[in-house]
């Protein structure tokens, strides 16, 4: 059978692209649809249908996008109700593509609408299922977005709907089919997905914790919602964009793309109210930045940590980026619905710092002579790694400040004190150092390379499993 992963890994996110006799459909698809368009132009094929698994959370769909470019119907599973034209599915019902078909299989639980759709080839046996948030390979979907949008949808309750959609519709199906997810490691939809992004049904039914066969409903909603952190601010809002509707994509370039002198950039940034969104690597933006702005790398799991930080996908935004990756920027942000860039530094930030403009910087040492200080005197050191990353091994004394929850603990910081600040290896320092200089907290040193410098100079780490608080 025809089909291929297409797979974004800045948001862990996978699309599916399936094909028989001219007739081709795309599976959550990302906002920028050409790349899809251009795919089925190879096979010479005509997009039929855009599958979609679910009212997505973490990023905005280009299904309407690509309706409109293609003329391709939009597909939901049982109970969706979107602000827009598109089937709405029965369960079990059968949907044809060239020879292959697509059947669909209503698995509610990491929303209610949620759906697995079963892809069954030319000689009619079963192939694979894509199971969008439903099942990852070594986890499920968190079951806790949808109750942002209806009160009555408790986690526990989702979390039941998700067990009996496993047990009924998902773990009786040939162990031999693939699972195609719809993310992988570092998505924020689940707690442990594997860096694999496919396996067979059969191997998740022997190492995936979810389908264990003698678990029961109460175990599976313990597990399932412990250790699960608070969702990004940014997905309840993404969720109405998928639901609504929203701008397409060449009308938020068009706006975006706006060359911005020194002045004008200024000037705008001082009356609109907007962030200054720093997206060059965090070696730069530590030599040299316009002050108070925030720096969240291209180059890193950006667009997640814009959603995660920024969380308002309204805010209005202007850009400092590398030479020819503006358009990059522009487009990696609609794609978690921040669609109010107003433009960018033309030049970038030599312009900015060859009129004589003011800038700023960020102290940054490498971990040995970081190690030097620590031996001759106690420091402040705030570790902003995920306290799952802390727990095992950490600096001893070192404070755990998560970048993820970074505003709850400002008031922590010392304002007069010197303070260092690490993560794994040097972008969320660099993201951190930011944000809180852009609060006016300045007395920050941050240790290049992170921990994993920080071990390999052999600086004394403990595995302690509580976080020390620093007195």
């Amino acid at each position: 059978m025809k089909i291929e992963q297409i797979y974004t890994g800045c948001l862990a996110h996978a699309a599916y692209y399936i094909e028989s006799k001219g007739e081709a459909v795309v599976i959550d698809p990302l906002r920028e649809v050409q790349p899809y368009i251009n795919r089925a132009r190879l096979d010479d094929a005509k997009i039929k249908y855009i599958f979609e698994t679910h009212f997505h959370a973490d990023f905005v769909s280009g299904h309407l996008d690509l309706r409109k470019k293609t003329g391709a119907k939009i597909i939901f599973g049982p109970t969706a109700n979107p602000g827009y034209e598109a089937i709405i599915a029965e369960d079990n019902q059968i949907f044809e593509v060239g020879d292959y078909k697509i059947k669909v299989i209503h698995t509610p639980g990491h929303t209610m609408e949620s759906t697995t759709y079963l892809l069954i080839d030319e000689n009619g046996k079963e192939h694979g299922i894509v199971t969008g948030d439903t099942l990852f390979i070594g986890d499920v979907g968190r079951p806790d977005l949808a109750q942002e949008m209806a009160s009555e949808l408790t986690k526990e309750k989702l979390a039941g709907y998700l067990f009996d959609s496993l047990r009924n519709k998902i773990m009786p199906l040939s162990d031999d089919l693939i699972v195609y997810p719809t993310h992988g490691a570092g998505s924020a939809c689940g707690k442990n997905m594997s860096k694999e992004t496919t396996d067979s049904l059969g191997h998740q039914k022997e190492v995936n914790y979810a389908l264990r066969a003698d678990m029961t409903k109460e175990e599976f909603i313990k597990e399932l919602l412990t250790g699960l952190n608070a969702p990004p601010a940014y997905f309840p809002q993404n969720v109405l964009l998928n639901i609504k509707g929203y701008d397409s994509i060449e009308t938020i370039m068009e706006k975006a793309n706006n060359p911005l002198s020194p002045e004008a950039f200024e000037t705008l940034a001082n009356e609109s109210g907007a962030i200054i969104l720093d997206v060059r690597h965090q070696d730069d933006f530590a030599k040299g930045h316009i002050p108070r702005s925030i720096f969240i790398g291209l180059d890193g799991n950006f667009a997640p940590w814009v959603g995660t930080l920024i969380s308002d996908v309204k805010q209005s935004i202007l850009l400092v980026t590398p030479k020819e990756r503006q358009e990059e920027a522009i487009t990696r942000l609609s794609r978690v619905g921040f669609d109010n860039t107003l433009g960018f530094l033309n030049g970038g930030f030599e312009a900015w710092k060859d009129t004589g403009r003011d800038y700023d910087t960020v102290t940054s040492i490498p971990a040995l002579e970081f190690k030097k200080v620590i031996e001759k005197d106690p420091v402040h050191v705030f570790d902003v790694r995920k306290e799952s990353e802390y727990q095992p091994e950490h600096i001893e004394k070192a404070k755990n400040t998560p970048l993820d929850f970074l505003n709850n603990y400002l008031t922590d910081f010392p304002t007069e004190d010197i303070l260092y600040v690490h993560c794994a290896g040097g972008y969320r320092s660099m993201i951190a150092s930011s944000i809180l200089k852009s609060r006016g907290i300045h007395n920050i040193i941050d240790i290049a390379g992170g921990f994993k410098a920080i071990k390999k100079v052999g600086i004394s780490v403990t595995d302690n499993i509580s976080p020390t608080t620093l007195k």
